[in-house]
């Protein structure tokens, strides 16, 4: 995807994306529920666009992508945790957490936009902690990911996905054997 794309995406009212049924966006509060709301959205978006067999793996990237900018893009206190209230630093005119679906076959592209202008940082895999493992996952069930700064200020983070439906594997049919019985 370009750059003019996330800007028209996450930069601008979007009018010339407003009617492409492949461009879906939803705006999402600061808060914890937000998370839900990106898997609702997903699971939504995907159903309506025939590709529900997707849900899984872009219900987990947003999930990440959204917990993501909620910890880090917000400013909060203690990094760790997802706030439970809005953000006192997000006024009227501040950017958003956007999650946005595109589908441009054979490929959808779920992207994240937040605030913050700070690259995400894939931190070393610590085995015993309780979190930190999250652009590890987004790397391990998208095709790509990668993030794009936006004019101004902001960020959007994007994950790629395959978008062919699942392949059917047709394995030759098992022999008729009928019942097995214990000769006398």
């Amino acid at each position: 995807m370009s750059a003019p794309l996330w800007e028209e995406l996450f930069m601008s009212t979007g009018t010339a994306l407003a009617t492409d049924p492949h461009v879906v966006s939803c705006t999402l509060a600061p808060r914890f529920e937000a998370v839900r709301t990106a898997r609702e959205f997903a699971r939504t978006t995907l159903e309506d666009w025939g590709l529900g067999h997707l849900f899984d793996d872009v219900a987990l990237v947003a999930s990440e992508l959204v917990t993501n900018a909620l910890r880090h893009a917000l400013g909060q206190r203690e990094p760790s945790r997802v706030p439970t209230q809005i953000a006192p630093q997000l006024t009227a005119g501040s950017l958003p957490i956007r999650i946005s679906l595109v589908h441009r076959a054979p490929q959808v592209v779920c992207a994240v936009s937040d605030p913050s202008s700070a690259g995400p940082i894939a931190r070393e895999a610590d085995f015993v902690a309780e979190s930190g493992r999250g652009l590890h996952l987004v790397d391990s069930f998208s095709r790509s990911w990668g993030w794009h700064p936006l004019a101004g200020a902001g960020k959007v983070v994007w994950a790629l996905f395959d978008a062919r439906g699942p392949e059917t594997v047709t394995e030759p049919p098992l022999p008729n054997l009928g019942r097995h019985r214990r000769s006398a």
